[in-house]
């Protein structure tokens, strides 16, 4: 049951502030026009709301009808977690292809461009860079989304990736706060726990968010983990200890802190999605991401009714839920007037040699493609075998990744089938199907499934011709009379990958 209220009351106005949902569909549901004319001051952009860039244009055109500051959010990394060409894959390689270039002119003009489609299509706010060292190379969420697991190489492309998406106007939001690397558990199932001392997250997980802080990162994103060094009853989206006593207070970081999203189960499975979101503003939060599973009207209104409730019961101060909506209000401000603007093409800063605009994504896909082996060139078709495992949720199993699409175009007739841990004798039954073709098993994060693993090895010890492109962390030793690392399953990735594969080459690549 919601409160009655007013929806001219202070209170309420910035209780519908602080939140960042999403919706159903192309266009805005009336509900979503109506809260934004009672104050609602964000909305957030999934997969499901997005068919083509002129759409998108035109449906933010629609929210801005309503509230010209509006800010519209969405999580588009590039590489494996995109939106935008959720129904394609990436025109963007992700953080690990860019951070083993190693390049940060490329990656400053990668994130550039990103920008400036996003500012094109009416977005102002992106739930990116991951700023993760990815210590844990069994880590199940982060993976290519990190930059890698050097911690200064990730702080120096986090802060790269900041400037360049800033240059083009759009907010950048680094996550997820104080660093979700060293975690082997997904936090939209349970409660990451990260058991290391003060030391350590000093020196390593807290150093690429001091370098996005000094970068001027508009936006900080909390991590729903357990940091007992740092808090041992709360999680950081929670804990004063970590959102305003460290981020705040130590690392003086001033910006819109934003938590990752309420309902998940790290948080929804222990506090309640309302309560959560009343300890997370509580804590230092400004701003509650909500709708990557939750899209609805109730939602909003049982999350503002709470937080409304929280300050009549003296739980959550007036001044505290003020100053969370002031913070959200003062980025649509900067978002107004910052950067090169929809429909410009800065490119400041662009790598020299690597080309601009819409082609840079494929520029880095090919830099960022590591070989070892070598393999005579393709000129008649190939037989594909994708080796798959469940995507985690940042990433969903909505976008397409693998060479076989993009090979297919190359060299037509080329086939492809999906094989997983449930098939019986993976590799015979590669074998059987792909007859006197070359193979090409393309497979990501082999090194976190033993069944791939086994099945690469019979799969070789039989065909010591076949390919092998690795579209995850390259953790694993080569395998194949050919080791294609791309760093990551962009669409772009696997162009790149199936260039090479065409072409062969001579020996080991630099």
């Amino acid at each position: 049951m919601t409160t009655l209220i007013s929806a001219t009351d202070t209170v309420t106005r910035d209780a519908l502030a602080v939140l960042q949902p999403g919706f159903t569909g192309t266009t805005a549901p009336d509900w979503v026009l109506r809260r934004v004319d009672e104050g609602l001051a964000s909305v957030a952009l999934f997969g499901r709301n997005i068919r083509t860039p002129e759409q998108v244009t035109a449906l933010t055109a629609q929210l801005r009808a309503e509230r010209e500051d509006l800010l519209v959010a969405i999580d588009e990394e590039g590489g494996d977690v995109t939106r935008l060409e959720v129904r394609t894959g990436s025109s963007f390689p992700g953080n690990l292809a860019l951070g083993h270039v190693d390049d940060l002119a490329l990656t400053r003009a990668v994130a550039q461009e990103l920008g400036r489609r996003l500012a094109e299509c009416g977005v102002n706010l992106n739930w990116a860079p991951s700023a993760d060292v990815n210590s844990n190379p069994g880590n199940p969420i982060i993976g290519v989304r990190s930059f890698g697991a050097d911690t200064e190489l990730v702080a120096r492309h986090t802060a790269a990736y900041i400037e360049g998406l800033q240059a083009a106007g759009v907010a950048a939001c680094t996550k997820h706060f104080p660093g979700h690397g060293d975690t082997a558990i997904d936090s939209h199932h349970a409660m990451p726990r990260i058991d290391v001392d003060l030391e350590t997250l000093h020196a390593r997980e807290l150093v690429p968010f001091r370098a996005a802080i000094a970068a001027g990162s508009k936006c900080v994103m909390s991590a729903h983990i357990l940091l007992p060094a740092l808090d041992p009853d709360r999680p950081a989206t929670v804990s004063p200890r970590i959102l305003t006593g460290l981020l705040r207070q130590e690392l003086g970081y001033d910006g819109l802190i934003v938590t990752d999203a309420v309902e998940m189960q790290a948080i929804a499975a222990t506090y309640g999605i309302e309560q959560g979101s009343v300890l997370a503003i509580a804590a230092g939060a400004d701003a509650l991401c909500v709708g990557g599973g939750l899209e609805d009207d109730g939602t909003v209104l049982r999350l503002r009714d709470a937080l409304v409730r929280a300050v009549r019961s003296g739980e959550l101060p007036e001044e505290r839920l003020a100053d969370a909506a002031a913070r959200v209000r003062a980025l649509a401000s900067w978002t107004r007037g910052a950067g090169s603007g929809p429909g410009a093409a800065a490119q400041e800063g662009t790598a020299p040699g690597t080309g601009v605009g819409s082609d840079i994504g494929l520029v880095a896909a090919r830099r960022a493609v590591l070989t070892t082996g070598s393999a005579a060139p393709l000129t008649g078709p190939a037989y594909v075998a994708a080796f798959t495992s469940a995507s985690n949720i940042a990433v969903g199993d909505e976008t397409p990744w693998g060479v076989a699409a993009e090979l297919g175009r190359l060299l037509p007739g080329t086939e492809t089938d999906t094989y997983s841990s449930e098939t019986e004798a993976p590799a015979a039954a590669v074998l059987r199907a792909a007859g006197e073709r070359r193979i090409v098993v393309v497979v990501r994060d082999v090194h976190r499934h033993a069944w791939m693993a086994e099945a690469l090895d019979a799969l070789v010890a039989e065909r010591p011709g076949t390919v092998v492109v690795e579209m995850g962390v390259p953790q694993a030793a080569p395998r194949g009379a050919l080791h294609i690392a791309t760093h990551g399953a962009a669409r772009v990735c696997g162009l790149a990958a199936a260039e090479i594969v065409v072409r062969g080459t001579e020996g080991p690549a630099v």
